[in-house]
This record gives structure tokens, sequence and C-alpha cells, in this order.
């Protein structure tokens, strides 16, 4: 199968010794995402994975005129469409940068695409922006957006399949309001109720409140077996469940993307034992190949953090086929290398993958996340399911 940081926070990636006063060339990859707001309990390990595969590169020596790959950070907040404009502007005309590896949540995604990316003609790869309506942005955005995480179209289908084989038919919905909230919301009803469940309300929440009595109090009174909670844990998602545990109003919970992290077992523990969930994720060669290649470094199983090393990768290698840091040129390579014909490239094969490149030949990157590409650029989509037991989240399977 084919806590703050500035924007203009630069690290330099070295190379070892053997390529000392070697680089020709300096390729800058900006890494925009929500280092403050709702998802911060994620960000850190995300970046850290993208980062890795710079330094992989780096210290290749191979990529073009052996490139030094320089990370520069930026805060996309997640949730602030001005701040993370603002942010990515200062990544394009400041930093100079050849790429983002971003944004984050679907909604500074799409604003950073709109305003930043296709106005500079900049490639944008994000590792976790899943909103549905992102599927079209291609059409719109002169083939400059990818990313490594499925839609969340795919998503609803796989709650569905989760919730349904868990044997409930009635559920109730809250979701953040947003674009990444609202469209993921959409998709599971529709996907539910084709399926014959019942959706007995999806009504949104805003993030940021200090009570959420009054909207537990509305999803209580619809009913429903579980409640799905497709929030932030950082942020009005746990404040959603806090409140209806602390209420009695529901003791299960279903859990999406946006939700799932260490910080979930830290807020709740076995409050909420009997949880489910879902997020991207494969138990294929790749993500092991990936666990071994952090070593511990940081949290390599943590949501969209595998995403966030293929994303940089899957950059750095189309500039290689494309033999340009020109977004015009290596745009155009970029599903050529993650999907066949070609040899399959793992998590630390970079080198291995630069070099069949520099040499002419086709490669297969399927990295940490089997990573397929399929329509305008996304990916196909794979989930790790997940069940609250004795206080921890476990590993029930992978879809």
């Amino acid at each position: 199968m084919k806590k703050l940081l500035t924007a203009t926070a630069a690290t330099a990636l070295m190379a070892g010794t053997a390529f000392a006063g070697g680089h020709g060339k300096e390729v800058k990859i900006g890494v925009i995402l929500g280092f403050t707001g709702p998802i911060e309990s994620l960000t850190p390990s995300m970046a850290d994975g993208a980062e890795l595969a710079m330094k992989e590169v780096t210290d290749s020596g191979l990529l073009l005129d052996a490139a030094n790959v320089i990370s520069v950070r930026a805060d996309s907040t997640c949730v602030d469409a001005g701040a993370a404009t603002a942010a990515a502007e200062r990544l394009v005309t400041a930093e100079k940068i050849d790429g983002i590896m971003g944004a984050d949540c679907s909604g500074v995604t799409g604003a950073i695409l709109s305003n930043v990316a296709v106005a500079n003609g900049v490639v944008m790869v994000s590792p976790s922006a899943t909103s549905p309506g992102l599927s079209h942005a291609n059409n719109e955005d002169e083939g400059l957006f990818f990313r490594t995480a499925p839609s969340d179209a795919r998503q609803g289908v796989v709650m569905t399949e989760v919730l349904m084989e868990e044997g409930l038919k009635s559920v109730a919905v809250t979701y953040t309001n947003n674009d990444y909230g609202k469209g993921l919301a959409d998709a599971f009803q529709a996907a539910f109720e084709a399926a014959g469940g019942t959706v007995t309300i999806s009504a949104a929440h805003e993030d940021g409140k200090a009570d959420y009595s009054a909207e537990v109090g509305a999803l209580a009174s619809a009913g429903g077996e579980r409640l799905v909670v497709a929030g932030y844990v950082d942020q009005g998602g746990s404040g959603i469940v806090r409140a209806a545990l602390d209420s009695g109003a529901f003791d299960t919970f279903h859990f999406p993307d946006g939700m799932i992290s260490a910080k979930l077992d830290e807020n709740f523990g076995s409050e909420i034992d009997g949880s489910t969930g879902q997020h991207p994720g494969t138990d294929s060669d790749g993500a092991g190949k990936f666990v071994e290649l952090v070593n511990g470094a940081f949290d390599a199983t943590s949501p969209f953090t595998p995403e966030a090393y293929d994303a940089a990768a899957l950059i750095m290698l189309a500039m290689q086929a494309a033999d340009s840091k020109d977004s015009a040129d290596y745009k155009l390579k970029i599903m050529d290398v993650a999907n066949a014909p070609g040899e399959k490239i793992l998590p630390g094969e970079l080198a291995k993958g630069l070099q069949i490149l520099r040499d002419g030949g086709d490669i297969d990157y399927e990295g940490a996340t089997a990573v397929e590409l399929i329509g305008s650029g996304e990916s196909a989509g794979n989930y790790r399911q997940i069940v609250v037991k004795d206080g921890a989240t476990t590993t029930v399977k992978y879809r």
C-alpha cells in the first residue's frame, strides 16, 4: 500500500559528522500544531514524530544536495482561525518554509489552506485534520493539500460498527461546535441510522465552559444507552464527561479520536471503565518499526503521532522524487511516492527510499500507518479500537 512555542521558534536538526559541511541546501518545514488549546496534550508527540523523520533524512545526507532539514514550529491553537492564519503567514513570509506539516484541527487547517497555502503555493500535509469537508479541498487548492489521517466519513462507519458489535442500538451524541465536531457527528449519525440505530439527540457544546450541567441535562433527557462525545480531551469533551459522571446521567461513553490520549486516563481512570472508542491506527509492520525507532523518546502510539512522522516523510520523499523543494514541483510526486508500484519503505528506512529515488527508481511508502492515499490525497484509513479497562485505555483490535 502505497508549552507554548512561537511561530518563529526553529529547531535545527543537524546531520552527523560524516556530512559536516556538505549540506548544499537547507529545507525548512513548518510544523504547525495546537501547542496550546483543546488538544495540547496530543501535539508535543506529534511534533516529535515529524521532527524524527526530518532528523532521519538530514542524517542520511541524501535529500537533494545533502540538505539540512529544519523544523520551524508554530502554534495553530487548534480553534482560532485568525491566530492560525497569522502563524502560518509568518512561517511562509518570514521563515520561508518549503512545506507545511499540519495543521491539526480541521477548522484551522481549512483556514490556513485557503488563506495561506493556496495564496503562496505551499504544500500542506496534515496528520490529523479529519473533516469530511476537506475531502474536496483539492478541487480548489491546486493540488497542494494532502492528509495522512482518514476522513471522518470513514470514522463514522467505524464508530457504528464498534457500537453495533457492543449491542448498542440507541445513543446520545454531543459534539464540539466546530468543523471537526459537526462533520464527525453528522457522518456518525448517518452511518448509525443507516445500520438501524437511533440517535436520540445530537447536540453541540461550546469549549471553555466551567459548567456543562445544562448540556448534560438535555442529553440525559433524550436518553440513550451510551453517550458519544465527539469533543476534545483537553477541553469541553472532558467537561461533559465529568458533568455526566457527577450527575449520574451516563456512566459509559464512546470516544472518537479527539478524546483519546493519556489525558483521558489521567482525568477519569476507572470511573469510565467499559467505555469504548477508536482513533486512526494500525498494527502493520511499519507501526512496530516506528515504536522501535522512537525507542521511548516520546509516546509513539499517541493519536496522530505516527501520522505526523508519515506526513513529514512524504513531503521530503516527494521533494527527492521531484529533485526540487519547490511545492509546484513536488506536489505532483506525493501520490507517486505514497502508493504502489515501488519498493516498500518503512520507518527507519527513509535513507533507503531517498537513494532509490535518487537512482530513478520507484518507492511505495508504507511508513508507520500503512500509508495509502486515495481520492484527492487522503488516507484510506485504519483504526485502533479501544476499551477503558481498570482505568486504562486498552487496545481491543485494529480495523
